[in-house]
């Protein structure tokens, strides 16, 4: 057996110890796999709502009863009084949560409320009335108002307790100022606490977001010393020993060196580098020792992101670290925030293909040596990526007399496209020790007639 067939017997014998270790270590994972624990902010409140309708009823009960000799028709309201304990019985566990809390439950419990009301003039006298006597359900109707609050936010709350408001007034017939009063406190205090609960859902979501992210990241940097101390070490040696050997070995190395790099960039970031078809420029574009004449091909999209010119979907939110992981290589080191970079897909499409420009004219000029970084940053207002290399660097004033020359490859591919953005292009360039290119993209919209494909139209 030559040395040649040696190399994936050898491999393939090592990868299979690895695969069966890394199947028991999986197994031991997911059983000290962190679990992400869920609040919420809700219960207490639900919790509160019940023991108000409860501790609410029995006022109005004891309420009635005290007065029950001082009304015109005591059996009507003492029937009503059954009807809503009733109600109360059949229905008290639809307050314990949100899931049981249907609209149904609230829209029925609101219209015991208002019927409560204006079933009031009907057994009450009137002298009672006018002397600011309590409806039949009393301060009861608040809870239908909250339960609207906590179930569906501010706006919900603002409409249930606006029903409540005018059957008040309905039943008093005037606006009198102790009914103002308690109409507009069950308004305000019934829309801030929706207010209250919509913040509180939306730090909730947040807080769930970050616990699920740091879990995430706790899961990968584990699962990438597992495979670095295997798998990505038995990859690395074939791709010297295959390379030292030449011949088919050196193809099985090269290959065996793209998959390290994918499986590093896999465990590292979650984002899969995918193969990248690139065309060399024409005899014309690369003359000369300057970083202005090569031409984007473009990396491949990602499912949520579209190419250039699909105004239909450009303000869809795209992942910008989708669009350049495919730039991650042997010769291209691609680093990146944890969490998503999100730009509207038709921007992030123009930033990428800027960034894909710059490689370009690493490859072509830099030499086949050099070795190119990609930094994602993302910033409140805007997202940066900077595109940086140890080639020969730029002499200066190459890139404004290459422009002068008519040579477009930096003014179009790169500065006209972030320049259409409402972005920029910086080069910082010392012959000798590299280049580095920053690209700004702002997270709003381009000015007016910025897009070149809507100025095109």
């Amino acid at each position: 057996m030559t040395a040649e067939d040696r190399i994936p017997a050898v491999a393939a014998g090592t990868a299979s110890t690895t695969a069966v270790e890394e199947t028991a270590e999986g197994a031991k994972a997911r059983t000290r796999q962190p679990r992400v624990l869920r609040m919420s902010v809700e219960l207490p409140l639900w919790r509160a709502l019940t023991g108000y309708r409860v501790l609410t009823l029995v006022y109005a009960v004891v309420i009635f009863s005290l007065n029950y000799t001082e009304y015109a028709h005591p059996w009507g309201g003492a029937a009503y009084m059954a009807a809503l304990t009733v109600w109360m019985v059949l229905t008290w566990r639809c307050t314990t949560s949100a899931e049981r809390c249907s609209r149904r439950f609230l829209f029925g419990d609101l219209a015991f409320a208002v019927a409560g009301i204006l079933v009031t003039p009907l057994v009450d006298t009137h002298a009672r009335i006018a002397g600011g006597a309590p409806t039949l359900p009393s301060i009861w109707t608040a809870g239908a108002a909250l339960g609207f609050a906590i179930k569906g936010g501010w706006r919900w709350a603002a409409g249930a307790s606006s029903v409540v408001a005018l059957a008040n007034l309905a039943e008093r017939q005037e606006f009198a100022r102790d009914t103002v009063h308690n109409v507009l406190l069950v308004w305000v205090a019934s829309v801030a606490i929706g207010y209250v609960v919509e913040v509180a859902r939306a730090s909730e979501r947040t807080l769930a977001r970050a616990l699920q992210i740091e879990a995430a990241t706790r899961e990968r940097e584990r699962l990438a010393r597992d495979i670095h101390d295997s798998v990505l070490q038995v990859l690395a040696m074939v791709q010297r020993r295959g390379a030292a050997l030449g011949g088919e070995a050196a193809e099985l190395g090269r290959m065996a060196g793209e998959q390290e790099v994918a499986l590093r960039t896999l465990v590292s970031s979650g984002l899969v580098p995918a193969k990248r078809r690139s065309t060399a420029p024409d005899a014309a574009g690369t003359e000369g020792t300057g970083y202005e004449d090569s031409e984007a091909d473009g990396p491949s999209y990602g499912d949520n992101c579209v190419p250039e010119g699909q105004d239909e979907l450009a303000d869809e939110p795209c992942d910008v670290r989708a669009l350049l992981a495919p730039h991650a290589g042997a010769g291209v080191t691609f680093s990146e925030p944890g969490a998503p970079v999100l730009l509207p897909a038709g921007r992030a499409a123009e930033l990428a293909a800027a960034v894909s420009a710059a490689l370009d004219n690493v490859r072509v000029h830099a030499g086949a040596g050099a070795h190119a970084w990609i930094l994602v940053e993302d910033e409140p207002e805007a997202v940066l990526v900077t595109v940086r290399d140890d080639g020969p660097g730029i002499p200066e004033g190459r890139l404004a007399d290459a422009e002068r020359e008519g040579r477009l490859g930096v003014a179009l591919s790169i500065r006209g496209r972030l320049r259409d953005l409402g972005g920029r292009a910086e080069w910082i360039s010392v012959p000798g020790q590299g280049t580095e290119v920053e690209l700004m993209v702002p997270k709003g919209g381009a000015p007016e007639g910025g897009r070149r494909a809507k100025a095109g139209a």
